[in-house]
Formats: structure tokens, C-alpha cells, sequence
């Protein structure tokens, strides 16, 4: 009988990271191994069968989600039950952990092994769910080398993989490669501007990006900004903004992230994934983020740490400013920028800093997890079916 991987990812970013270990899996599990479950396009171009779509997980805002739980659950449920019914070699959850923890409990219950890939985040805030992770995940793949501490203490085997990012970002940025590529003249300073995506994001921080802009604009005109639009939706939320300063000297870029990343001099960026990528591009960066002032207390509450940065996690040190809440303010937010993109002895310090970053981060992630999930999946055949 052929290896059989049940897998699920709930959005387009773990539609990302599954697709690149799919691609490692191939390499280290028998060529008729089927893949299937629940995932997205890139997925199924690696030979994955998605019998629920990934979109039916994917949904944004609290009404949103409280609208779709009842077909959520349903599919969870049904999921659960031809695997209980049917079980494959292995399960394994990409990210999406309020849907995965609870699939993978009853299936490690029933001796499925389970396998996770992407801690959350319970070194930053709900550390409770470790107990929920313990009784659901035979073994946690983390992306971060000091994850794999917190999961030894809780019992939880655990391999630090690396991050895919890593793999992906050259360790040396080409500014003047990007800016080509983005047919933009290359010489001047550049800000690069990423105030998020969704109607929330930009409801609250964009107002306040778009003043600190237009601040730096009147106090070196030389300076041209770029902020890269994730969907025409994106870009029609911002065109407010962008009527409101007519006089600044910004470029919209449809998409392509990670080739404004690459052009800039410097980051104006909210806080999330997105700051991980400007530290591997060697971005000096002012980190900002506005969320509603009842759900701003909460998570001050449940926070542990002191920082909410990446970079500044991953340094365990303010490497970078963080201006949150009430002090992001556009004159903060100007005079912060301005001091991370003038300042070269601070410049050259932070590239020798994420350049360290990024070589601990790089791993070949795809290839060591896979790894790592076929050992997991050998060595529970050895123990006859026993995790």
C-alpha cells in the first residue's frame, strides 16, 4: 500500500509554505506518495489533492468568521472523520492552528502521528496554548531557533527547520537591481511604505503613514516613496489617502512585495511577517501599528515581551523602533524615519546584525523538514503504529 500524507493549510501564506515542502517531500518519501487533504493552487501544482478548497478556510474579520464557522466546523468535522475512518501515514498542519490543533488531538488520539509546521506565536502572547499543543502534536517543525526551548519544556518534540523566507531573500540586496526591475529611476533615496492590507490596517495606520509622509516629503523633497499594493481591493483603500497629499512623490506598485523591500533605502511598516522580510533585506525600519483601544489593552495584557518586531525578537534587543498605538504619531514616525534612513553608522550596524539573523534563519527549510517528517513517519512504522 502506498505512503498516504493528509495535509491541511488554511491561506494563501500556507498555501506558500506547503507548496516548498511539498516540493522537499517528493525528494525524501516514496514517488507514489498521495497528498491530500485541504490546501491551495501552489499545493496543487506540486501534485497535491485539495478536496476542500483553501478559500473555504481563508476569511478575515471577526463578523466574517463568525458567519462561516458553522461550514468551517463542518468540514473540519467531515475531514476528521475519513481520517478516523481512512488513516494516512501522517498528519500534517501548516500553520492555520485554531483549525488544526483541533483536527490533530482526535487524530493523535487514534494514533495518526501528528506533525505541525509553524509554531504560533505563544512566546509573544496566549502562552496558555501550549497544553492545547501538547495533547494535539506528536512533534512541532519551528521556524524559529529558540521555539524548540519552550516546546522541550512542555514535553513536545520539536526541530527547528529554519525559515523559508531565508531561503527565499538573497543575503545581499541588489537596490539598483530593483529599481530597475520596477522601472524607477535608481539613484535618490527611497522609503519603502507597507501599512498592511486589510480595510482595518489601513483604516487606522494609513492616515497616520500617509501624514508622517508627507512630513519627511516637506522636510527633504528629495526623498521618493514606494508602498506595494497586495490587491486591486488594496489599492482602491488607499486611493483616499493618495487624493488627500497629491504632492507627494509616492508610487503604488501592484504586488511585488518583495521587489520594494529590495529598492528601498529604508522601511515605514506595520507590525507582522512583513518586518522579518525587511530585516532579511537589510532594511533599516521604523516598525508601527494601530489596532482599536479595547483590543490595544487586551493585548498588553496577555503580551510577555517587550517588543513586537521580529528583528527585535529575534535580537532580544530594540534594534530597531517600534512607535505603537497612541505614539505613532506623524511626527514621531517622521522623525524616527528619518533618523533610521540618515544615519549610516546605525545603517551598517543593523546589516551586520541581520546578516547574523539572517544565516541562523536560513536552512534549507524545505529540505530539513521534509527530513524531519520522513524520519518521524519511519520511525513511527517501527514501533509498529505506536507514537
Amino acid at each position: 500500500m502506498s505512503m498516504r500524507l493528509a495535509m491541511v493549510a488554511g491561506e494563501a501564506s500556507g498555501d506558500l509554505l506547503a507548496a516548498s515542502l511539498l516540493g522537499g517531500l517528493h525528494r525524501h518519501l516514496p514517488a507514489d506518495t498521495r497528498y491530500y487533504g485541504i490546501g491551495g493552487p501552489r499545493m496543487a501544482a506540486e501534485g497535491f489533492d485539495a478536496q476542500w478548497p483553501m478559500d473555504k478556510l481563508s476569511v478575515r474579520g471577526y463578523v466574517e468568521a463568525l458567519r462561516h464557522i458553522p461550514e468551517i466546523l463542518g468540514i473540519r468535522n467531515a475531514l476528521k472523520r475519513a481520517l478516523l475512518a481512512d488513516p494516512p501515514s501522517a498528519f500534517i498542519g501548516v500553520d492555520a492552528p485554531d483549525f488544526n490543533f483541533g483536527l490533530e488531538a482526535p487524530l493523535r488520539k487514534a494514533g495518526i502521528p501528528t506533525i505541525h509546521f509553524v509554531s504560533p506565536s505563544i512566546w509573544a502572547w496566549r502562552g496558555g496554548r501550549i497544553h492545547s499543543i501538547a495533547r494535539s502534536v506528536d512533534h512541532m517543525l519551528c521556524v524559529f531557533p529558540f521555539e524548540t526551548e519552550i516546546y522541550a519544556k512542555a514535553q513536545v518534540p520539536a526541530t527547528y527547520v529554519g525559515h523559508p523566507l531565508a531561503d527565499t531573500i538573497p543575503m545581499t540586496p541588489d537596490p539598483g537591481a530593483a529599481r530597475t526591475r520596477l522601472g524607477i529611476d535608481v539613484a535618490g533615496k527611497i522609503i519603502g511604505v507597507m501599512p498592511g492590507s486589510r480595510r482595518s490596517e489601513i483604516a487606522l495606520i494609513g492616515p497616520v503613514f500617509f501624514a508622517a509622509m508627507d512630513r519627511i516629503h516637506r522636510r527633504e523633497p528629495g526623498i521618493r516613496f514606494l508602498l506595494p499594493a497586495a490587491s486591486p481591493t488594496t489599492r482602491a483603500l488607499l486611493q483616499p489617502l493618495v487624493d488627500a497629499y497629491p504632492a507627494l512623490p509616492l508610487t503604488i506598485i501592484d504586488g511585488r512585495s518583495h521587489d520594494v523591500l529590495e529598492a528601498s533605502d529604508a522601511m515605514l511598516i506595520k507590525s507582522g511577517t512583513s518586518t522579518l522580510e525587511a530585516a532579511l533585506y537589510k532594511k533599516p525600519m521604523v516598525i508601527s501599528y494601530k489596532v482599536p483601544w479595547l483590543t490595544g489593552q487586551i493585548m498588553r495584557r496577555q503580551g510577555y515581551l517587550p517588543w513586537v518586531g521580529l528583528p527585535n525578537i529575534l535580537a532580544r534587543r530594540f534594534l530597531v523602533p517600534e512607535l505603537l498605538q497612541e505614539f505613532a504619531t506623524p511626527e514621531t514616525l517622521a522623525d524616527a524615519m528619518l533618523e533610521q534612513l540618515n544615519n549610516e553608522t546605525h545603517r551598517a550596524d543593523l546589516i551586520a546584525e541581520f546578516t547574523r539573523m539572517h544565516e541562523s534563519l536560513r536552512r534549507n527549510t524545505a529540505e530539513t523538514a521534509a527530513a524531519a517528517i520522513a524520519e518521524i513517519i519511519a520511525t513511527h512504522a517501527k514501533r509498529g503504529g505506536q507514537v
